[in-house]
């Protein structure tokens, strides 16, 4: 049913060999997102932590456009790193190279 066990193991130890890999990768990223014009700049790393956030001097009078640009700015940087996680898992499989680990049929 599984094939070769001894090539389960190797593809599994591949695998978790690749995800640290992937992580690495992902840590050492930099999202950058600008929101209103580049009033507001929002810098995340690839793990989705926020690294800096720059606002611009005409919005600290204005609270409601702030939050709204600084709301937009966070869930358009959050989406860009969930994006780069998703194709970077699905790169990370595509590259097994079609392997199966129930042997063929």
């Amino acid at each position: 049913m599984f094939g070769n066990l001894g090539d389960m193991g190797k593809m599994l130890e591949g695998m978790q060999e690749n995800a640290g890999k992937l992580q690495s990768e992902l840590e050492s990223k930099i999202f950058n997102v600008k929101c209103g014009g580049g009033l507001i700049e929002v810098i995340m790393n690839g793990k989705g932590e926020v690294i800096d956030i720059n606002i611009d001097d005409s919005l600290l009078s204005d609270k409601d456009s702030l939050q709204i640009l600084l709301i937009g700015a966070l869930n358009d940087a959050n989406k860009m790193v969930e994006a780069n996680r998703q194709s970077s898992a699905m790169g990370m499989l595509g590259g097994m190279g079609g392997m199966n680990p129930f042997g063929s049929k």
